[in-house]
């Protein structure tokens, strides 16, 4: 089975290019494949009613992938943190806790999105527990869509200025917090996103070999890494397309 990996696709109207590429990389995969999608698939998600185009688009093709024999697995990002269970119901999507152990060829991968392992950035951390408080969240849903875009838009502006004002390091992630977690899961690869820096990482914890696969992003780089015959490849997701093709 081919197992493909993607974060940070950010779909939104403005980007219809990247968009048309993830429709047909679904229509190409079909049945005995698997896709972990790792947060950030939409540029920004404001709740299951959210019908900004091209939401529904996407939504009914993710559904069309599950519906072919694709098994699809969504986790949230930090732009769509907001998937609720009608979004779940419509896509058949099997929704993934921030931290997710899978098992590939005999061996467990911890899978994330990767801003908890951002632990230098601690305004983030605190805005994130913020808005992933079910009581804050519950508030904010109970606002019409058109107000709650609103309040989107005020708060992209401000993180936009405040990640000007911080140094690269800092919203990269710690490399303690990632060797802590791994032990903690009993695993001895991670892939995740978030960072939009793709690059394999080879290291030792306690003696032992471990690596961290970061996910590009689909802004620039269309970037996928798939699993096949009991190995990692990276690639642009044209490229699996011509894969798949052949």
């Amino acid at each position: 089975m081919l197992t493909i990996f993607v974060s940070d696709l950010h779909l939104s109207a403005e980007r219809p290019a990247q968009v048309e590429l993830f429709f047909n990389l679904l229509n190409a995969l079909g049945e005995n494949s698997s896709l972990y999608i790792l947060g950030d698939l939409f540029e920004i998600w404001l709740g299951d009613d959210d019908d900004t185009p091209p939401n529904e688009e996407i939504v009914a093709n993710l559904a069309r992938y599950n519906a072919t024999g694709g098994r699809l697995s969504v986790m949230r990002g930090n732009r769509d943190f907001l998937y609720g269970n009608n979004f779940v119901d419509r896509t058949g999507a099997d929704l993934l806790e921030d931290y997710t152990v899978i098992e590939l060829g005999g061996e467990r991968i911890l899978l994330t999105h990767g801003d908890l392992l951002c632990t230098k950035d601690v305004k983030y951390q605190a805005f994130r527990q913020f808005v992933r408080d079910e009581n804050n969240q519950r508030e904010f849903l109970s606002h019409p869509l058109a107000q709650r875009r609103l309040i989107a838009k005020q708060t992209q502006t401000g993180t936009k200025a405040s990640m000007l004002e911080k140094d690269d390091f800092i919203m990269d992630v710690e490399q303690t917090t990632v060797e802590n977690v791994m032990r903690s899961h009993d695993v001895h690869t991670l892939i995740h996103g978030h960072t939009h820096r793709p690059q394999d990482h080879e290291f030792e914890i306690d003696g032992v070999r471990h690596q961290r696969m970061v996910l590009g992003d689909w802004y620039e780089q269309d970037s996928v890494v798939y699993w096949q015959d009991n190995l990692y490849q990276r690639c642009t997701a044209t490229e699996l397309l011509d894969l798949l093709a052949n």
